[in-house]
């Protein structure tokens, strides 16, 4: 005896998404393994050997510390400056190559106030800048 179904002789209207599922994890699996292989320090490159050079020994360096304080005024080494008295002692100190300017700004100076003190060092040809910050937790 055989039966036949009138609803399978009609279009299947159901999507099978499995196929494209398995596809899809194909792809990220694929992307996860050859990811770390795309960046700079994976490729083979043949970098010039040079001489070692040693470490610049903290006690040698000449800082100079530059406070700032909330109202945006600046203190070098605490004496208050103006911003052409602290370009003119800046070009003196510049010379020396051993020679480090750190600037210690209050967190609500503007960042703005903080760039024109850079620009000011930059041109008084202060060629080496840090920030004093404290460590969070």
């Amino acid at each position: 005896m055989a039966m036949s179904n009138s609803s399978q002789s009609g279009m299947m209207s159901e999507i099978n998404v499995t196929p494209l599922v398995d596809v899809m994890l194909v792809l990220l699996v694929v992307f996860i393994v050859t990811a770390p292989l795309l960046t700079p320090q994976s490729l083979k490159v043949n970098v010039p050997m040079t001489k070692a050079v040693a470490a610049t020994d903290e006690k040698k360096l000449l800082p100079s510390h530059l406070v700032v304080d909330e109202k945006g005024h600046a203190l070098l080494d605490s004496v208050p400056v103006t911003d052409t008295q602290l370009a003119d002692i800046l070009k003196q100190k510049a010379v020396d190559p051993l020679f480090i300017m750190k600037i210690e700004a209050d967190k609500t100076v503007p960042y703005g106030r903080v760039a024109e003190f850079m620009a000011i060092a930059q041109h008084a040809g202060v060629t080496s800048l840090s920030f004093v910050t404290i460590s969070g937790r």
